[in-house]
């Protein structure tokens, strides 16, 4: 994978092709052919993030469209999974080491696409400098969170009328 990424000073997309090794053995040779990890600013990839969003968080979930997007987003930077062209998950790396708004349209669940683009985001986040980084989990995936060595910390609390746990990753 590349690893090069500017994120404080400006960036361009980037494109981010995972080998056949690195992908989770569930995807390599399926319908994830042509599979693809870009990088860079909302103003660049809001057009790809921003509907997978919409159909996983307001859709699915239903949170409200109005506090789905927040100044983070110009702020942060995003990594977009590509499927043939097409956006099938989305995550973003806040510049204080949060990572948010991960998701994954349900057709391509459980295929490593979420973990793709979370360890990319650990990567930038250790590229940055950050001692470590933490995130917002639905209780529901803590598990998931927990196989990459987040660690939950606290209590269960309501977020937009869904349960969340606190969690954190120290490098």
């Amino acid at each position: 994978m590349t690893t090069d990424h500017k994120t404080q000073s400006g960036t361009e997309p980037q494109l981010v092709t995972p080998s056949e090794d690195s992908m989770p053995p569930q995807t390599r040779g399926n319908r994830h052919r042509s599979l693809e990890l870009r990088l860079g600013r909302w103003t660049e990839l809001s057009s790809l993030a921003g509907p997978v969003r919409v159909e996983v968080f307001v859709q699915e979930q239903g949170i409200p469209a109005e506090i789905e997007w927040d100044a983070h987003d110009l702020t942060s930077l995003h990594c977009v999974a590509l499927c043939d062209g097409q956006a099938i998950g989305t995550g973003r790396l806040l510049p204080d080491g949060h990572i948010g708004r991960m998701a994954v349209l349900a057709l391509h669940r459980r295929d490593g696409i979420g973990g793709m683009i979370l360890s990319r985001l650990i990567e930038a986040a250790r590229q940055d400098g950050h001692n470590g980084v933490e995130l917002s989990a639905q209780t529901y995936v803590s598990a998931f969170y927990q196989r990459f060595g987040f660690q939950p910390q606290g209590e269960v609390y309501d977020e937009v009328g869904i349960p969340h746990q606190k969690m954190v990753l120290k490098f």
